[in-house]
Formats: C-alpha cells, structure tokens, sequence
C-alpha cells in the first residue's frame, strides 16, 4: 500500500513538472513579448514620423501659396509705387486745366504748366529715367533714329539739328530712341571726300 501510495505522489509531481515552462519557453516567451514592444514602439514612431510629415507637406503648400499670391502681387502691382508719385502731378495738371479757359490767367496756365512739366522730369529722373539731350550732338545709331537729313553748313556734317521725339534712357539701357533731323554733307565735304578717294584710287594704281 505504501509502494502504491509513493508511486501516485511520483506521477503527481511529474505531472506538475509536466505543466510548468521549460526554460527555453521561458526565454521564448520573453523574447516575444520584447519583440511585441519594440513593434509598438515602431508602430508608435511611424505614426509621429508620419504625423510630422503631413503637417510639412501642408506647411509647404501654403509656403507655395503664399509665394505664388506674391509674384502675382509683384507682377500685377510692381508700378504701385511709382504711379502713387505720379498722381500729385495728375492733381497739379487738373488745377491748371481749371483755368484754361480763362483769358486772364493765361499767363499763370502757361507757368503752371511749366511746373507741372519740370515736377514730371524730376519724378522720371528720380526711378532712373532721363531724357536724352540731342540737339548739336554728333549722330549716333545707339540712340538716335534719322528722320531725315537736312543741308546746314554752320555744324559738322551728321549732327543732330533738331529733335522730333524725345529719347529717353532707363538707367543704362535706352528705352526710346529720339527721332532727330541730322545735317547732311555739304558739297564741299563731299567734293574732299571725292577727292581723297580719287587720290587714294590712284595711288593704289600706281
């Protein structure tokens, strides 16, 4: 009876030792619920990462808007400031238009005017803009354009005599050629320029 008794508690324990984890179990076990902890942390990463990035990604498109509005802004109004200047001389043209008709104040239109006139070139030469100064200058192609030429012995031949159109410069660059009226060769120029040619000629035949 005792042999049976000692050979169930022999199966009892075994039994326990049956149901309890190896350690490799154990160890198995550990190692997923690590890995299950380290995928949730990814997971929870991925989600901040992604996160920051849609908030980039729409920070950009305003940036983008943003931009875009003001060089459509620059495009559209770049000549805001210049035409603000401008509109004291429009106010100061419409005064003296007040008293065009009036014969008595002729005389003050005409010195109006004149105001007006001079505040409009200084405005101009403020933002860069000049007017040329042609008359007895020698003929140049770079900024005069020749209407026609007229016979005037006083001035070297191809000088501008008169002007017909103001020209006008934008800093370096010529924005408006003047159209001019230039003096033509006199026939003594020519007849010496003939001769030359004549005397170049032979020379080149001797």
């Amino acid at each position: 009876m005792n042999k049976h008794k000692k050979d169930k508690n022999q199966e009892e324990q075994e039994e326990i030792k049956s149901e309890e984890p190896t350690n490799n179990e154990s160890e198995e076990s550990a190692q997923f619920e690590k890995a299950e902890a380290k995928i949730a942390e990814l997971e929870t990463q991925v989600k901040e990462w992604n996160d920051k990035f849609l908030r980039k990604a729409a920070e950009f498109e305003n940036y983008k808007r943003r931009t875009e509005n003001d060089q459509f802004n620059l495009i559209n109004y770049a000549a805001e400031s210049f035409i603000i200047k401008l509109l004291p001389v429009v106010d100061d043209f419409e005064r003296s238009m007040e008293h065009i008709d009036d014969i008595e104040s002729t005389k003050s239109v005409k010195d109006g005017i004149k105001l007006v006139y001079e505040k409009l070139l200084k405005l101009l030469s403020e933002q860069g803009v000049k007017k040329m100064q042609t008359k007895g200058e020698p003929f140049n192609v770079d900024y005069h354009d020749a209407l026609m030429q007229k016979k005037d012995d006083s001035v070297p031949p191809h000088t501008v005599l008169e002007e017909i159109e103001s020209g006008y410069m934008y800093r370096d660059k010529v924005i408006r050629h003047a159209k001019v009226i230039v003096s033509e060769e006199s026939a003594d120029n020519s007849q010496i320029s003939n001769e030359g040619s004549s005397e170049s000629s032979t020379e080149k035949e001797i």
